[in-house]
């Protein structure tokens, strides 16, 4: 399964959501694409998995080693 990046680039409209996890320019791993209402599962900040907005994110296209490694690095950030 091929990992995939987002990067923030909005938190208006988060409503009841907490965007304290979230960073605008900060990119993530998303598990998954936006569901049918238009939420996407990021790791956050937290290191835990929660829906967001999708149209707060725009994706980011990296290469295969690129992923492998920054998949890594933020999950040790996270540790």
């Amino acid at each position: 399964m091929a990992m995939k990046f987002v990067v923030c680039v909005n938190k208006e409209g988060l409503g009841d959501l907490s965007g304290e996890d979230l960073t605008i320019g900060h990119v993530y791993e998303s598990i998954g694409d936006a569901d049918q209402h238009g939420m996407i599962r990021i790791i956050d900040q937290s290191g835990e998995d929660y829906l967001y907005p999708a149209n707060c994110f725009e994706a980011v296209t990296l290469s295969d080693s690129a992923e492998h490694r920054l998949h890594d690095a933020l999950a040790r950030m996270s540790a």
